[in-house]
């Protein structure tokens, strides 16, 4: 007869069959990238329970008969499935598994216990997989195995008859059963590694998206046939595509890559899909598809393009070869869309605002400074590789601080909407320059309305001019206080403090290529309010502040 460590042995022989089968299921692209999202189809949802749900009738046809009983790894195959993949997995998996070890025994002594500890299993589990944290589930897997074999042994206890031969069982399986399930802990780890791996493919892709952007940023000072063009061309380059190209609503505008000769630019969108999307604004994916023209082409991937929530055009991504538009791929296309979208706005308003040839005020108002956005993008392309998290926050502040910026008109807003503005430029910096710059806010409740752009100048002149001129960390104050009869908003820094020749030259409206910034919003300010800015040296130090008046109900 079978020791305990013997059948504890042969427990982690076929949990390591699991593990073994496991590991190369993983290594299969298709299966591996199903594992890698955070949502799962509902094919894929039954594929991954059907696996479990093998795994688990596996574990009972190979188990130990001991005394009438079965030694086997059905509850480590149903917690495992739980627990990954969720309730849906868990809990089907657990009913199915337990109905067959019921009915491939009826009236065993251990049939109806198994039965319901198969059922609890798929429960527990996929509680852990909605409540318990990633990193905790190995170990709260272990627990919840354990558990549910104790849980079988008291009900062999008490369910057995006679009683004697339920402790005869439980005697002697009870210690491989429950020390057998510190296999769950080994299942769940190998594919939370390959889980693991997507926050890495997705730093990468995001890498991608912004080097691309900047390598195609110069091309959008002005779009044309030609600057289109060579910014397909490098989309098409750097992610290895067959082919690429960019639409209207109506027209194709650019198409470089294979095929190339069958398209003729500025003709009429023919693509049934090409409309489909324009018409849905959905990203439209086929990884087996002939293309009407290119029928060589079979993957094919249509984003489109949004300005102000309206659709304004399509980027096609085309593969030669089927099944290459990957998850990774189209979280990487995506992102790319969405900043190509946002440069094509940024390039049509610049264009417009050129062709209108809007006063020196209002261009000022719209310009985005081209420096400060190639190091934005590429402090965000530095942090995808230590934390994807923050990278994705901080493109939503860039691209929130460049829209600012384009919708920006002579009308007053909201002083909270400039805040917003404010906020989405402090946390670029703050990614820039890091512990040496800290931010502090000290808003009152307000109700006014102010010019664009008044606040956010001040702050930059405050880091760039204030605290990057000191060695050590420094902090920037950003204040709006309710002051009874008016308003006083004002921006003070722990820097080196402004010098005395920049305050004359200010008063006397005499600016140099450097002050700029800070001589606009003087002027504006003035023009506005009757009184420009209020400038005080402080030690350390500077405090930039203007007052606006309340109206008088």
């Amino acid at each position: 007869m079978n020791t305990s460590l013997e059948m504890l042995i042969h427990l982690f022989e076929r949990a390591a069959l699991l593990l073994i089968c496991l590991f190369f299921m993983i290594r299969v692209p298709r299966f591996k990238e199903s594992l890698q999202k955070d949502r799962h189809s509902l094919i894929e949802r039954v594929v991954i329970t059907l696996v479990f749900c093998l795994f688990a009738i596996f574990g009972t046809y190979s188990g130990i008969k001991v005394e009438g009983s079965l030694v086997n790894v059905r509850i480590i195959a149903i917690v495992s499935g739980g627990i990954l993949f969720g309730p849906w997995v868990g809990i089907i998996t657990g009913i199915v598994s337990g109905v067959h070890r019921y009915l491939i025994d009826i009236g065993g002594i251990t049939s109806i216990p198994c039965l319901i500890s198969s059922i609890i299993a798929g429960i527990v589990s996929g509680y852990i997989n909605r409540r318990v944290k990633r990193s905790l589930r190995w170990i709260y897997g272990i627990a919840a195995g354990m558990f549910c074999e104790v849980l079988t042994m008291l009900l062999i206890l008490a369910m057995a008859e006679p009683f004697e031969l339920g402790l005869d069982i439980v005697s002697k399986i009870a210690f491989p059963m429950i020390a057998g399930e510190v296999n769950i802990g080994l299942i769940v780890l190998l594919v939370m590694s390959v889980e693991g791996e997507k926050e890495g493919i997705a730093a990468r892709q995001a890498k991608l998206a912004l080097d691309i952007a900047n390598k195609t940023l110069p091309y959008f000072r002005s779009v044309n046939s030609d600057s289109l063009r060579k910014i397909c061309s490098i989309i098409k380059n750097d992610i290895k595509a067959d082919a690429v190209a960019i639409t209207d609503t109506h027209n194709v505008l650019a198409y470089v890559g294979f095929g190339e000769e069958r398209y003729v630019i500025g003709e009429e969108i023919i693509s049934d899909l090409s409309k489909e999307a324009i018409q849905s604004g959905k990203i439209i994916i086929r990884n087996q598809i002939a293309d009407q023209n290119t029928p060589q082409i079979h993957s094919l991937l249509i984003m489109p393009f949004e300005e102000r929530g309206e659709v304004t055009g399509t980027l096609k991504i085309y593969y030669r070869k089927a099944y290459k538009m990957t998850y990774s791929l189209q979280t990487m296309a995506i992102g790319l869309s969405q900043i190509i979208s946002t440069l094509m706005e940024i390039s049509r308003i610049e264009q417009i605002k050129e062709a209108a040839n809007k006063a020196e005020l209002k261009a000022l108002q719209t310009t985005i400074n081209p420096h400060f956005l190639f190091n934005a993008l590429n402090a965000i392309a530095s942090t995808t590789r230590k934390n994807p998290e923050k990278a994705r926050e901080l493109i939503i502040n860039l691209s929130g601080y460049m829209r600012y910026n384009l919708e920006v008109s002579d009308e007053l807003i909201d002083i909270h909407k400039e805040l917003e503005q404010v906020r989405d430029y402090v946390e670029i910096e703050k990614a820039r320059f890091g512990s040496r710059l800290r931010v502090e806010y000290e808003i009152d409740e307000v109700n006014v309305r102010t010019p664009s752009l008044l606040i956010q100048p001040l702050v930059e002149n405050a880091i760039i001019h204030g605290i990057l001129k000191t060695k050590g960390p420094g902090i920037v104050t950003i204040a709006v206080k309710d002051l009874e009869d008016r308003i006083r908003i004002s921006v003070k820094d722990t820097g080196t403090g402004i010098s005395e020749e920049v305050i004359k030259n200010l008063q006397h409206d005499y600016v140099p290529a450097k002050q700029i910034g800070l001589y606009n919003v003087h002027q504006r300010v003035k023009l506005i309010y009757g009184q420009g800015l209020v400038i005080h040296r402080l030690s350390p130090g500077t405090e930039v502040s203007f007052d606006i008046v309340k109206e008088k109900i």
